[in-house]
């Protein structure tokens, strides 16, 4: 059953001047392993993009938006080996989204070049 689905896109260089221009921006949003995985690429704000976008359209499919209980930085998006995006959650979220009962997340990642 499908309990929600959430679209977002976002310009690679919106991402590209966050990071480049606020302080703890990155961290905030991105986990330590989605940081080490977008700065080992040659197009990283590309790649910090998409994930930011899977991560707003997974708070929009469930319905709460960010609100008290996730972290956007507690909300991986990974490569699940065979090129398909997983979600993983992690701290706090992780227990939010379980009280939530939700089983599985399929996402799709996506940008825009500006």
């Amino acid at each position: 059953m499908v309990s929600g689905i959430g679209i977002d896109m976002i310009e690679v260089d919106r991402i590209a001047e966050k990071i480049g221009k606020e302080t703890g921006f990155k961290e905030l949003v991105f986990s330590v392993n989605e940081i080490r995985y977008c700065e080992a690429k040659a197009h990283k704000f590309e790649h910090y993009a998409a994930r930011f976008a899977a991560k707003e359209a997974f708070l929009k499919a469930i319905g709460t938006g960010w609100t008290s209980g996730t972290a956007f930085n507690e909300i991986e998006i990974v490569d699940g080996g065979n090129g398909q995006p997983e979600v993983v959650f992690i701290g706090a979220t992780a227990k939010t989204v379980l009280a939530m009962n939700i089983k599985k997340v399929w996402v799709s990642v996506s940008h825009l070049k500006a």
